[in-house]
């Protein structure tokens, strides 16, 4: 380490930092997921357990966005690791004491944790990368989302399996004392002043002023919710309640469906831009929205049509998550290219805020939706809400000529 340039080894502290926590993060919920269903809970039930989840982080990137720019963003991401652990600190009492209310709450604060953690280490990527190196901004944004993801995919299957050798209690309690451990390492590794802006915003600068950003939220929150309308509650459950899978079996399917998106991911520089020698605009990001809104209506017409309900689902989710994987990693590209330099946080916390929206418009759609009507009718409305996002991107900026992958950005029709 001490060999490596300072902004290489703020990189790897950041990098650590996101992968310690995604992992709880995942195990997390595939364990209240698994374990609440055991209990009987509903699907609609186990969806209203992530509500504050999702709906804190709403309202975290929106705040937590201007906090890193006045404070650093050295501190919002120790924040979030320090309320991980609260969080998870919280599910270890005795099963009669997880009430509703209380894993409902235990939720919000890890929500919280969760954004302010994604937000700090997203928005610190475009420090640290020279601002006349698209090419490398786009490679090291894309490396760290696929690395996450593949992570997060690591965690749900770690969950499942701690589900079924530790149980519910001891599984979140051996992950608060690692968790915590990272957060003390953090405290120490970070840099002080990472992402503070020079002049400080005020709480009016909250809402983004700029088209394209505005733009690409809003594609964003109908992205994230075309994808959660689904994955997250009626996916897991149809293969527990339907298909019959055990729970380290749902766990273990869902882990190598989100490692293989997040290396999609992190290959996505060279499905976009290598071939072409340029980095991706809004062309790109409609190219691949359409896509991608017509793989969950080809699963939902091959389940319709009688065909076997696993097999579809293992090729259909394969075909959805390459596609997904592409247009996330472009839009996390994006956002960090169109954001300020100076208090950076401002505009990918309102980015991600837009994020947060779509995955709790997805996740109580996805419970409730297929309550009442089954999963065909939320891979339907999924199709529907990735069209819609694929309408927004229309009019997302477009590069006037070729921009190169490692020159310095030309103007575009923002």
């Amino acid at each position: 380490m001490t060999a490596l340039s300072a902004d290489v080894r703020q990189y790897a502290a950041i990098t650590a930092n996101y992968w310690a926590f995604t992992l709880t993060d995942g195990a997390l919920r595939m364990l209240v997921v698994l374990h609440f269903h055991a209990l009987g809970y509903s699907p609609l039930e186990v969806a209203m357990l992530f509500l504050f989840y999702e709906m804190f982080g709403v309202v975290t990137n929106l705040v937590g966005g201007w906090l890193g720019a006045r404070i650093g963003l050295n501190r919002t991401m120790n924040i979030g690791l320090a309320l991980q652990v609260v969080a998870l600190a919280m599910l270890t009492l005795p099963a009669a004491a997880l009430t509703v209310p209380w894993v409902m709450s235990a939720q919000a604060l890890s929500g919280i944790a969760k954004d302010l953690n994604k937000m700090s280490a997203k928005s610190s990527i475009k420090l640290l990368v020279p601002a006349d190196q698209p090419g490398a901004l786009y490679r090291w944004v894309a490396a760290l989302t696929g690395s996450k993801n593949a992570l997060k995919g690591v965690g749900f299957f770690l969950g499942g399996a701690l589900l079924a050798t530790l149980g519910f209690t001891r599984a979140i309690g051996a992950m608060a004392i690692a968790l915590a451990a990272v957060w003390l390492a953090s405290l120490v590794v970070l840099r002080r002043d990472l992402g503070k802006a020079r002049n400080k915003p005020k709480f009016r600068d909250l809402v983004s002023k700029s088209r394209a950003i505005n733009l690409l939220s809003a594609a964003r929150l109908f992205l994230f919710g075309a994808r959660d309308v689904w994955f997250v509650v009626a996916l897991p459950v149809y293969l527990a309640a339907t298909l019959g899978w055990s729970n380290a079996a749902v766990g273990a399917f869902l882990a190598a469906w989100i490692i293989g998106y997040g290396i999609v991911q992190s290959l996505a520089p060279h499905v976009t831009g290598k071939r072409s020698g340029k980095v991706p605009d809004g062309r790109n990001a409609l190219a691949w929205a359409i896509a991608l809104a017509a793989s969950p209506a080809l699963i939902a017409l091959a389940l319709g049509a009688g065909f076997p309900a696993a097999t579809v689902l293992v090729i259909g989710l394969a075909l959805f998550g390459v596609l997904f994987a592409i247009n996330s990693s472009l839009h996390s590209y994006l956002i960090v290219s169109y954001a300020a330099e100076d208090g950076v946080s401002l505009d990918v916390g309102f980015y991600y805020m837009a994020n947060a929206l779509g995955r709790l418009l997805g996740t109580v759609l996805s419970g409730w939706v297929f309550q009442v009507w089954g999963l065909g009718a939320c891979l339907w409305i999924s199709s529907a809400l990735v069209a819609i996002a694929a309408v927004i991107s229309v009019a997302l900026p477009r590069h006037r000529g070729m921009i190169p992958l490692d020159t310095p950005a030309a103007d575009t029709d923002a």
